[in-house]
């Protein structure tokens, strides 16, 4: 049977997420056994998961195109990087499945990997185009690839066993400052994003640090297309956006990073005047084989 995607790498956003983030024990030895305990909760459609590089390496391999997320200590705003050596999005509609869902794969998953953190997201409203709002109430997702272009631009083509199917992910988790940005008037916080947030149509005449113009796909070189599957998030006062790209590389991701970061012509995002990102890591997502997430490019 041929491989296929974790289908909620595909899938629109569900109405309720959480993510889960593992690091490795100081038993890591353990870590393959532990990933043949997790396969059989995995249909790549509820769970969606994620390796870093830590996990790969301590298995003894080696993912092409897996890396650590990059360093930009350079740029001129903070973009922190937080390795992690396994990441879980659980997806569905309603939170106390998650819940339980969650105790199953931290108990598979113990004693190679500890769960360091858990952050639950979900679907705001619909925007005029049909994908949900970030809760600064502006629509998310708009510039999205669809049908092929989709496929293309999230998952790997790859001939080696294991990786035809398999996709890299980006996750970042973003804190908003709503002060900051409730003290803007509507046309700045419009040039923030560079759209109007009544219609989400795209304005001309935005600035040059408007997050559209910073992060335009095919204004790079090459063309820097990603699959967003963000939702907003919440922990009691704190709120924001969990960004989550996939694509065939992490190649697209970085290049759109750097420059919302001001490292290609000291231009900052204008979404920093708002909102900062805490955390960033890299993954890679193994594809499915006969339902099962298939485990072979890494020696399982």
């Amino acid at each position: 049977m041929a491989h296929v995607a974790q289908a909620g790498i595909m899938a629109p956003v569900p109405h309720v997420g959480r993510y889960l983030f593992f690091s490795l024990t100081d038993a890591p030895q353990m870590a393959g056994t532990a990933l043949k305990g997790l396969a059989p909760l995995v249909d790549g459609a509820a769970v969606v998961v994620g390796m870093g590089l830590d996990c790969v390496t301590a298995l003894g391999a080696t993912v092409p195109g897996l890396r650590a997320f990059p360093d930009l200590r350079a740029a001129p705003v903070a973009v922190p990087a937080t390795p992690c050596a396994l990441w879980c999005w659980l997806r569905g509609e309603d939170t106390g499945d998650l819940v339980t869902q969650t105790r199953c794969i931290a108990q598979a998953l113990a004693p190679a990997f500890h769960l360091d953190q858990v952050v639950d997201g979900f679907r705001h409203g619909k925007g005029p185009n049909g994908h949900g709002r970030d809760l600064t109430g502006y629509e998310d997702g708009t510039e999205n690839p669809e049908g092929d272009a989709a496929l293309q631009a999230a998952l790997l083509q790859h001939d080696a066993p294991g990786l035809q199917g398999s996709s890299f992910v980006a996750v970042q988790q973003w804190v908003h400052d709503f002060a900051a940005f409730q003290a803007l008037k509507p046309e700045a916080q419009d040039n923030v994003m560079g759209r109007r947030r009544s219609d989400n149509e795209e304005l001309d005449d935005a600035p040059e640090s408007a997050h559209v113009k910073r992060t335009a796909q095919e204004s790079f070189t090459p063309e820097a297309f990603v699959l967003r599957r963000s939702m907003p998030w919440a922990a009691g006062l704190q709120a924001g956006l969990m960004f989550v790209a996939f694509g065939h590389s992490l190649d697209a991701f970085e290049a759109q990073m750097r420059r919302m970061a001001g490292l290609d012509d000291g231009v900052v995002d204008g979404l920093f005047q708002m909102s900062k990102p805490i955390a960033g890591a890299y993954f890679w997502c193994p594809p499915l084989r006969d339902g099962r997430l298939d485990l072979q490019a890494v020696g399982l």
